[in-house]
């Protein structure tokens, strides 16, 4: 599995410059102290509750909540205070506007048959089998797979005997099935989109996600380590989350609160 950010929410300059027009030192805050997507959360949070104008909030409004200390006691600015506050209240609806878009590599089909299932605040295009053929023979060389860790090490009984051979041993050789009928399917004029059928849940992937925070909190939440969530795609929770930490530090306390 690989997972990359492509892109995440961002100030435009003209909005940057909008700031600096009507306060020249909050300037320093949007480009020094504050992230695009605090910025977009405070002009959206603050949008639903402050008698000012969205596109003036940041300006007007920003030195108060990023040049302040938090007055919960819990740290940060007062901007993290009233970010908090909002998740807890459940006011989520104002972090749809921040989003992030990902390429995620070489995950099965089993896990994106679960993924797919939150659609609220996703988006997908995904890698078809369809129009992407994978005989040996052809450019992708034949299908890739994901082997389940629960296969890894696990030694199975022989039905007709006493000894033992490899689970992993067994999966690799299902799968070698699977490429073989594939391929012979093909051979016989059966079209891939056809010959596709055969192809087997572990067959892997690749796709570009984009979603919204608020949606992102949600999915991990449910798919996270511990909470009954298949390992690959709790894997992926993992990796969705790193990604949108390392690009909005402020959002690392909703992911593990």
């Amino acid at each position: 599995m690989n997972v990359k950010l492509i892109a995440h929410t961002q100030l435009s300059e003209d909005f940057c410059d909008h700031i600096y027009r009507l306060t020249p030192d909050m300037d320093e805050y949007v480009t020094e102290k504050v992230s695009d997507g605090q910025a977009v959360a405070l002009t959206a949070i603050r949008t639903c509750y402050s008698p000012g104008k969205p596109s003036e909030i940041v300006a007007k409004e920003g030195a108060k909540y990023f040049g302040n200390k938090a007055t919960d006691g819990e740290g940060g600015s007062e901007a993290d205070r009233l970010f908090r506050h909002i998740v807890r209240s459940r006011h989520t609806s104002t972090l749809e506007h921040l989003s992030f878009t990902f390429a995620i590599e070489g995950v099965s089909r089993a896990l994106l048959a679960q993924l797919t299932r939150h659609r609220v605040g996703f988006s997908f295009s995904v890698q078809s089998q369809r129009y992407v053929r994978f005989g040996s023979g052809d450019k992708s060389g034949g299908f890739d797979y994901v082997v389940p860790e629960s296969v890894e090490g696990k030694r199975c009984k022989m039905s007709d005997s006493d000894g033992e051979y490899s689970a992993e041993t067994l999966f690799n050789q299902a799968m070698a099935i699977s490429q073989q009928v594939y391929d012979d399917l093909r051979k016989a004029g059966v079209p891939s989109e056809d010959a596709r059928a055969v192809l087997p849940n572990a067959a892997a992937t690749n796709l570009v996600m984009t979603a919204n925070l608020r949606a992102l909190l949600e999915f991990y939440a449910k798919r996270k380590a511990g909470n009954g969530a298949q390992v690959e795609i709790a894997k992926l929770a993992e990796e969705l989350k790193e990604a949108v930490i390392n690009a909005e530090p402020w959002t690392r306390q909703f992911f593990e609160g």
